[in-house]
């Protein structure tokens, strides 16, 4: 009998079953946000977006404000024309000639030296020699029917075909129409766009969610004059107190815009944060808590908050893309940063004056807002999908 059986290893007294290991809310969350992949692109999207803002104005030649005379509104691709040995570029929008290395990296601004209207020629200097830019097919059919657009005249010789479009690398993002470069001006814009945006999410978190678990701890009396107060604070357009800010102040500047997001902003999370209390103060371990003596401030700090935490991580998440909005609009109809900050928006306004010929100047700041908005929403939307147990799929 004893032969059938023998002693085990320590070693084969593990069980064979695999168990899986435990996981905590956080760490459940976050399996989750990484399977969701607009989520995750969202979440690099604003990790490179803010590393563009605080970085990249370290790694341009250029401030915000630096004007470049006689370079404004050079697009971001240009086109060379080879005459002779030299690379000359022009500039359509001004008439301008410049000259340029055969990369693209504008050297020099030719002095015009004098206009023929009449025949649509204009003359510049280029050392001792004579520069002449032809737009006669303007006024001769003969050459319009030949689809040229305009020939340079050096050295008694005319040249007709352009040698083709390259990168600028003087203004990668092209300049603007004081000769500032738009690639720095956006990256300063990023700045103030994402400071105006942790604003008002720190402003969501500490104003909104004191307010709101104070309402819906204490309920009855208290609960419904805080909520009218915010009825009248939120009946008020957002539009009305930038505009009584900057009367009573006398400023026109990011603090207003700042301001305002300050007294408007927290009173969706204050809601939300009234709402979730008012669901949890009934809870056995809120009730266990109060049997205990533990302070209406413990309560809130480490009882009710902690557990309405997932629903406040999104809604400040959802309402950063709205504050960079309001912050772009405010300043595009110029009731928030003003010149030379290079907000988004005031970068936006600028650009519709010259947005026929130089369309470039609008598309980078849009894109801009529109990239980060669109990525914070991603990524809200997966954070969403995360913390909520309702909306869990697996």
């Amino acid at each position: 009998m004893k032969k059938s059986f023998r002693v085990l290893d320590p070693s084969e007294k593990i069980s064979s079953e695999q168990i899986r290991p435990g996981l905590t809310y956080w760490k459940d969350a976050w399996r989750r946000l990484k399977k969701n992949k607009l989520a995750m692109v969202g979440l690099v999207v604003i990790a490179l977006m803010t590393l563009f803002a605080i970085f990249g104005p370290m790694l341009t030649p250029y401030s915000y404000s630096d004007q470049i005379v006689g370079y404004a509104n050079i697009p971001p691709r240009i086109q060379l024309m080879k005459a002779d040995d030299t690379y000359f570029y022009f500039n359509g929008t001004q008439y301008s000639l410049y000259v340029s290395t055969k990369d693209g990296r504008l050297t020099q601004k030719l002095r015009e030296s004098g206009r023929d209207l009449v025949n649509q020629k204009f003359y510049f200097t280029y050392g001792d020699e004579t520069v002449t830019l032809d737009y006669s097919y303007k006024v001769r059919p003969d050459l319009a029917d030949e689809g040229i657009s305009y020939s340079i005249i050096f050295r008694d010789v005319e040249y007709k075909v352009p040698e083709g479009m390259v990168s600028n690398k003087l203004f990668p993002w092209g300049s603007d129409e004081f000769g500032r470069d738009v690639l720095t001006r956006v990256m300063y814009g990023a700045r103030i766009s994402l400071f105006i945006a942790l604003v008002a999410a720190l402003v969501n978190l500490i104003i909104g969610v004191i307010y709101g678990s104070i309402a819906g701890l204490e309920g009855g009396t208290v609960d419904n004059i805080m909520m009218r107060i915010l009825d009248v604070i939120d009946s008020i357009p957002l539009l009305l107190y930038v505009i009584l800010i900057m009367v009573i102040l006398d400023d026109n500047s990011m603090f207003t815009v700042i301001l305002t997001l300050g007294l408007v902003y927290w009173v969706g999370m204050a809601r939300l944060v009234r709402g979730q209390v008012l669901g949890l103060k009934n809870q056995e371990f809120v009730l266990a808590a109060r049997a205990l003596g533990v302070s209406k401030a413990k309560i809130v700090l480490k009882h009710l908050i902690p557990n309405a935490l997932g629903p406040i991580i999104v809604s400040i998440t959802m309402m950063i893309p709205a504050a960079i909005f309001t912050e772009a609009f405010l300043s595009f109809i110029g009731l928030g940063a003003s010149a030379p900050q290079s907000s988004w928006g005031t970068l936006a306004n600028a650009a519709v004056a010259v947005f026929r010929s130089s369309f470039y100047q609008l598309v980078f700041p849009a894109s801009a807002i529109a990239v980060t908005i669109l990525a914070f929403n991603f990524f809200g939307d997966g954070l969403r999908s995360a913390l909520d147990p309702k909306l869990r799929k697996g």
